[in-house]
């Protein structure tokens, strides 16, 4: 199994559609975050800790976790999907784009 953490700022439109798509793909185990204190479900030690993979939205959110984690990153990947904040949850130009972008950075 794979486990594949995204992350954008509030945790409520792009990573939680990235995990709601990954989350169906066998072999893997996606859950989302948010860098923001007021984020859904805020990104976490233990989350960074259990991920193989961090896919975050935007170079600020990278920004974010390695100043924040960054004694935890060693060995992870993390990459930048570069995916702007203008979808709604589930959207489906969203999910194209997640599923163009992320098999760039994780086997699927």
């Amino acid at each position: 199994m794979m486990n594949l953490l995204f992350i954008c700022s509030e945790n409520r439109l792009r990573s939680p559609t990235a995990e709601a798509v990954f989350s169906e793909y066998p072999n893997v185990n996606a859950i989302s975050a948010g860098t923001n204190h007021d984020a859904e479900t805020t990104v976490s030690g233990d989350l960074i800790e259990w991920a193989d993979a961090i896919l975050v939205m935007e170079k600020s959110h990278k920004s974010k976790i390695t100043n924040k984690f960054k004694d935890l990153l060693h060995g992870k990947k993390l990459a930048v999907l570069a995916i702007p904040d203008n979808y709604e949850f589930m959207d489906p130009v969203l999910i194209r784009v997640l599923k163009s972008k992320v098999p760039k950075y994780v086997p699927l």
